[in-house]
């Protein structure tokens, strides 16, 4: 296990809306550069950096079109070169974005493969037999090149998949085996992109749907043995490196694959779901952080409780605030039930993944036309809100060049309005990092062990270590037995009773007790 990674916490930023230095309207590599103090004060030690290589912007950047390039609008393989140097200067960790599933179709690859002579490309994405061979199976592109076949994508028809072979073969006229040469061709290819940013001194990757690669691999198996082997060649090479999957399944990422991390995702009707996110067609929130609530923490605890005992010897599961696909915090709860769950996630074990401006509660807009291949994730990438100034600090562009626009709705938040405040999110999320950075029970040295849960009630009890958290997202006081024989109040939100042998959590609150070490 990489060592630093037990005590990172992350902060995600999408490049385009974070801080813009040449005031073009788009955030770049040197306003990273310029805010790496405010992360650093803030005190996240790592981050990831959303795509940044040279792309037409079909998707905001997860087309790639030279994986070897920095795209013009971020600025300069030099710019990069000196956010690296500063970042690492404050013990700061840079992740990058890899997207090894598919390319842009503008990727040279891409270009080659899809003439119709001959290329040494001609494998590296994956062809149907000829233009009437178009399976319905398979999300294909057909008659659009001069190549005789359709192609398949991953997803928008601007991304061709790349070809890791076929776990079962259904279509042997067209179909390679996972084991061929032609797909560990990719797999070299793949490995030759990461050794490249990795050469530069990048402290590894997050890796866009990781599960991706293999075709007809309903399990995972032939997908997992590329990863494996790619993990080797990091442990060999740059054993100082991470690997963090978007695949949302511990077991199969973690374990079988060898992630160090694998994110939890806001997937319907998971665990991350039933917590956070599980509003009705009607409106109605049913998770268990909700205002109001009425959710269920073993829908939770069903799923996560047997995926972390059977991952948490190999790798961590990442909690998220959020990210750059998931409608923000505030379109689901109140500011102040985003504090419960920001004490709620600063408690549990595994690296937290803090989104650019979810530190002030930056809103979800629902006002906004798709942008860049955002459609409803454009609203959570809206600009980040620095001061009351231009643009809320964000660019010194006219307004109407701006990467998308800025919230000034009232009551918008911004960093200068709630950093000197001791009340706000901002300040609270700050003392919980801290909290947890100071006691390494609190971050990944110690279990996890429910304490008290039951199905449809509250509140939710569980220790790590000799910490002992109580949470109450309810509109009611909860009282539950417990032995409080040496136990202090460590932290809490809300407000709390400390009884022999019970505790008083009340309405909206979470409590962080220590027992005396003796």
């Amino acid at each position: 296990m990489t060592e630093w990674l037990k005590n990172a916490v992350f902060y995600e930023i999408y490049p385009q809306s974070f801080y813009d230095s040449n005031s073009d309207g788009i955030g770049d590599l040197r306003g990273i550069t310029v805010k790496l103090d405010y992360i650093r004060e803030l005190g996240c030690n790592a981050i990831w950096i959303n795509p940044i290589y040279d792309s037409p912007f079909m998707d905001a950047g997860y087309d790639v079109r030279d994986y070897y390039k920095i795209a013009p609008r971020y600025g300069t393989m030099e710019d990069f070169e000196h956010l690296l140097g500063e970042a690492h200067k404050r013990d700061i960790k840079i992740l990058l974005d890899l997207v090894p599933g598919h390319t842009s179709d503008t990727n040279e690859w891409f270009q080659k493969a899809k003439t119709g002579f001959p290329t040494e490309y001609d494998d590296r994405y994956i062809f149907t037999k000829c233009v009437w061979d178009a399976p319905p199976e398979y999300r294909l592109m057909c008659g659009v090149c001069e190549r005789d076949g359709n192609y398949l994508v991953n997803y928008f028809s601007s991304q061709p998949a790349l070809n890791y072979g076929f776990y079962e073969i259904t279509h042997p006229e067209w179909q390679m085996s996972s084991d061929s040469p032609e797909a560990w061709a990719t797999v070299d290819a793949l490995k030759d992109i990461m050794r490249f940013w990795l050469d530069k001194g990048i402290d590894g990757f997050r890796v866009d749907m990781a599960d991706s690669l293999v075709k007809n691999d309903d399990e995972k198996i032939a997908t997992a043995k590329i990863w494996r082997d790619i993990r080797s060649m990091m442990d060999r090479d740059y054993p100082d490196a991470v690997l963090i999957s978007e695949w949302c399944s511990p077991q199969r990422a973690i374990v079988n694959a060898g992630f160090h991390a694998d994110f939890y995702l806001d997937h319907q009707g998971n665990g991350y779901n039933a917590l956070f996110r599980k509003k009705m067609g009607d409106g109605e929130n049913l998770s268990f952080f909700a205002d109001g609530a009425h959710g269920d923490i073993d829908a939770f605890l069903a799923e996560y409780l047997p995926a972390y005992y059977y991952s948490k010897d190999y790798g961590y599961i990442s909690f998220m605030t959020n990210n750059h696909d998931m409608p923000r915090a505030p379109f689901y709860m109140s500011e102040w039930m985003i504090r419960l769950t920001h004490a709620f996630m600063m408690t549990m074990p595994g690296v937290p993944f803090i989104y650019y401006g979810d530190e002030i509660a930056m809103r979800y807009r629902t006002d906004l036309v798709s942008k860049e291949g955002g459609f409803s994730r454009t609203g959570s990438r809206t600009p980040m809100q620095w001061n009351s100034e231009k643009n809320m600090g964000f660019s010194d562009a006219d307004e109407d060049m701006l990467y998308l626009p800025v919230d000034h709705s009232e009551g918008s938040s911004t960093v200068e309005s709630q950093i000197n405040d001791p009340a706000s999110v901002y300040s609270n999320l700050k003392n919980l990092i801290a909290l947890r950075k100071a006691n390494p029970e609190l971050m990944n040295e110690s279990g996890f062990e429910v304490v008290y849960s039951k199905a449809n009630e509250y509140p939710f009890v569980y220790r790590r270590g000799s910490f002992t958290a109580f949470v109450n997202p309810s509109d009611d006081d909860k009282t539950v037995e417990y032995d409080t024989a040496g136990a202090k109040e460590y932290y809490f939100l809300g407000g709390y009773e400390i009884n022999e042998g019970s505790v008083t959590i009340r309405s909206r609150s979470f409590l962080l007790i220590r027992h005396e070490q003796s």
